[in-house]
């Protein structure tokens, strides 16, 4: 079986953001770039998969500017078999929605046929937590969200999902696409041995137009801000003056 990981080139996570002065859109300039820890996390479950001897070979795409196969290197030095880049914008601002994502991830699903697609149930920088569930509206394939445990049991993918109420365990049939979630594992360092091998992995470029999907954007970003700074706090003389503080904030 073959696995497909998409994964995102995003502002590090250690990073702290900065808004541009006129509040187009966040500062880029100068700012360390990484995997989104989400996609990192699923490119570590399917090169578990590998060893397992459940999949024969994994393969990492990412869609968005030509510096993410940069990204891309990353993956191929965890162990990722080969990598797929697709350029879809010259602008490192400009983010590729989650529609025009799907599209061109069905495009490459319908090329390479893997039994599983393994991507992170979000990415930090937008949060949209939206194209792992619209290609599988796409496809027609089952889904299961939120993984924090997977196992392929012959033509089924048992999945733990973390849900509001504690953990849902789900069965569904293959081919799937899984969104993981933050506790299915601890991702492993990439050795020097292999960023060396990475470099000499095989690496396809392509464009958006070559699978024929349009990733004009349909949102317009009105305006960027920083959060609110949060308010001092204040201290009180006694247990009077504390519940009067409260019924003042509205939280009595």
């Amino acid at each position: 079986m073959k696995v497909l990981v998409p994964v995102k080139r995003v502002i590090d996570y250690n990073v702290k953001v900065r808004v541009k002065a006129d509040g187009t859109g966040v500062d880029l300039a100068n700012v360390k770039m990484s995997m989104n820890p989400f996609d990192e996390i699923a490119v570590e479950q399917a090169l578990r998969l590998r060893e397992a001897g459940t999949v024969e070979e994994v393969v990492v795409v990412s869609i968005g500017v030509k510096q993410s196969q940069e990204t891309l290197r990353t993956a191929l030095a965890m162990g990722a078999d080969r990598a797929i880049l697709v350029v879809a914008t010259d602008d490192v601002h400009q983010d590729i929605e989650p529609l025009a994502v799907a599209k061109i991830l069905k495009a490459i699903v319908d090329e390479e046929a893997p039994g599983l697609v393994l991507t992170g149930k979000q990415a930090i920088d937008n949060d949209m937590n939206a194209t792992g569930q619209m290609l599988s509206a796409l496809l027609g394939w089952s889904q299961g969200t939120f993984a924090s445990g997977l196992e392929i049991d012959g033509d089924h993918a048992i999945v733990t999902r973390e849900v509001d109420g504690g953990l849902q365990t789900i069965k569904v049939g293959m081919p799937t696409i899984i969104t993981v979630d933050l506790r299915l594992n601890e991702p492993r360092y990439a050795s020097l041995p292999n960023i060396m091998k990475a470099k000499k992995k095989p690496l396809d470029e392509k464009t958006a137009a070559d699978y024929g999907v349009d990733v004009t954007p349909r949102l317009t970003i009105v305006k960027t801000g920083e959060p609110d700074t949060r308010a001092a706090g204040v201290k009180v003389a006694d247990v009077a003056e504390l519940v009067a503080k409260l019924k003042e904030a509205g939280a009595l």
